[in-house]
C-alpha cells in the first residue's frame, strides 16, 4: 500500500507520524542514488556529474556547448548528426528528471505546511479559494466539477429569464401599438359610418320629395349591364360600376406614371442639349456628361419601376421592356439636330423673306422716282 493510501486511511495522529517518513522517501526516491542506469547516461552524454546534483541552467549551459561542437549546421570538423540527436535525448530527460525533483519537493511542502495548518486548528491558505458557494460534495476535484455545472445552469436561467423580460416587454409595446391602431380604426369605422348614415338620410329625404321621379328610364331594367351574355353578370356590374366611379386598377396608374416620367425626363435632357452649342465645347462636353450620368439614374430607377409593374400586369402584351440609356440618347441627339436643321430653315426663309421684301420695296421707290421725273418733265 502506498504512503498516499495510508495518509488517507489513518487518523490524524498516524498522518502526522508517517508524513515524514514518506516525504523522506519520495526524495529519496527521487534523489542521486536512486537514478536510473538510462540516466547516469544522459548525465554522462552532456558531460556532467552522474550524482543529479545539477541545475537547469548547467544543464542548459551544456547542452549549448554539446550542440555548438556536435549540430549538424554547424559547420565545425567535429557536427554528427547521430551523436547530436543523442545529445538532444540526453538532454531531454535530465530536464524530465529536473523538473520531477522540483514538483515533488513541492508538493512535500505544501503537504508539510498543511499538516502544520491542521495541528494549529487553521484551515490552509488555498482552501479559502475552493469554497464553490458552499456547492457539491466530495473531494474538491468533485466540487468543482459540480460548482461548474451549477455556474452553467446558472447562466443559462439568467439568460432565459432576460429573453423572457426582453419578449413580455416587446409584447408590452406590440400590445400598446395594436390598441392604439384599433382606436384609429375604430374612430375612423365611427367616421364612415356617420358619413354613410348621413348620405343615405340624404337619399331618402329626396326620394320623398319626389326628385327621383323625373329619371329618365324610371322603372326600367340597366340595359347597359346586359350586352355580354358570356361573362359572369355579377363581375360585369361590379366592374362597370368601378369604370363609372373612375377606379382605374393599379397596373394602369404604374403605366401612365412610368410613361408620364419618361416624358419628363426626356424633356429636361432635351432642354439641356438645346441650351448647349454645336460642336459643344470642352466645358459644355463636361456638363452634358453630368447630365448624362444623372439621367442615366434616374433611369435605372425607373426601370425598377418597369419590373413592379410588369409583376402586377395581367396580360403578357401588356408587360413593358427596360429604357435602354443608349437609344434614350440617340433619340435626343437626333432629334436635337432636327431641330437645329429646322431652326436654321426657319432663319434662311426670314432671311429670303426680308430680302424679297428689301427688293421689293427698292423697286417700288425706284418705280416711284421714275414716275415723278416723267411727270415733272
Amino acid at each position: 500500500m502506498s504512503c498516499w493510501m495510508l495518509l488517507r486511511l489513518h487518523n490524524g495522529d498516524l498522518r502526522r507520524s508517517l508524513l515524514p517518513l514518506c516525504c523522506s522517501l519520495s526524495l529519496r526516491t527521487l534523489s542521486s542514488g536512486a537514478i536510473s542506469r538510462s540516466l547516469r547516461e544522459s548525465y554522462r552524454i552532456l558531460q556532467l556529474p552522474d550524482d543529479g546534483a545539477s541545475d537547469p541552467s548547467e544543464v542548459k549551459e551544456a547542452y549549448l556547448r554539446m550542440a555548438k561542437l556536435y549540430h549538424p549546421d554547424s559547420g565545425a570538423p567535429t557536427a554528427d548528426a547521430a551523436l547530436f540527436s543523442q545529445i538532444e535525448e540526453a538532454y531531454r530527460a535530465v530536464l524530465a528528471h529536473l523538473a520531477q525533483q522540483k514538483s515533488a519537493s513541492q508538493y512535500t511542502q505544501l503537504m508539510e505546511e498543511e499538516e502544520e495548518d491542521k495541528v494549529k486548528g487553521n484551515a490552509p491558505q488555498h482552501r479559502h479559494y475552493l469554497s464553490f458557494e458552499g456547492i457539491g460534495s466530495g473531494t474538491p476535484s468533485q466540487r468543482e466539477r459540480q460548482y461548474r455545472q451549477f455556474r452553467v445552469d446558472r447562466a443559462i436561467d439568467q439568460v432565459l429569464e432576460y429573453r423572457q423580460k426582453e419578449m413580455e416587454k416587446a409584447a408590452a409595446d406590440e400590445g400598446a401599438m395594436v390598441t392604439r391602431d384599433a382606436r384609429l380604426r375604430s374612430k375612423q369605422i365611427k367616421i364612415t359610418q356617420a358619413v354613410e348614415r348621413l348620405v343615405e338620410d340624404l337619399i331618402q329625404e329626396s326620394m320623398a320629395r319626389g326628385d327621383f321621379q323625373n329619371l329618365s328610364g324610371t322603372g326600367k331594367p340597366l340595359n347597359k349591364f346586359d350586352h355580354n351574355l358570356y361573362m359572369d353578370p355579377m363581375t360585369h356590374n361590379l366592374n362597370r360600376i368601378l369604370i363609372d366611379n373612375g377606379y382605374q386598377p393599379e397596373w394602369i396608374v404604374v403605366q401612365k406614371e412610368i410613361r408620364e416620367t419618361i416624358a419628363k425626363m426626356r424633356e429636361r435632357l432635351q432642354e439641356v442639349r438645346a441650351r448647349l452649342g454645336d460642336p459643344m465645347r470642352h466645358s459644355e462636353t463636361l456638363q452634358w456628361k453630368e447630365h448624362c450620368a444623372a439621367f442615366a439614374d434616374e433611369l435605372g430607377k425607373l426601370n425598377k419601376k418597369v419590373d413592379n409593374f410588369n409583376l402586377i400586369v395581367p396580360l403578357m402584351s401588356r408587360q413593358m421592356v427596360h429604357y435602354s440609356l443608349k437609344r434614350e440618347l440617340e433619340k435626343i441627339l437626333k432629334t436635337d439636330q432636327l431641330l437645329r436643321q429646322e431652326k436654321e430653315r426657319e432663319k434662311e426663309r426670314k432671311r429670303k423673306e426680308q430680302m424679297e421684301t428689301a427688293r421689293t420695296s427698292q423697286h417700288t421707290r425706284q418705280g416711284l422716282i421714275t414716275w415723278i421725273q416723267n411727270l415733272l418733265n
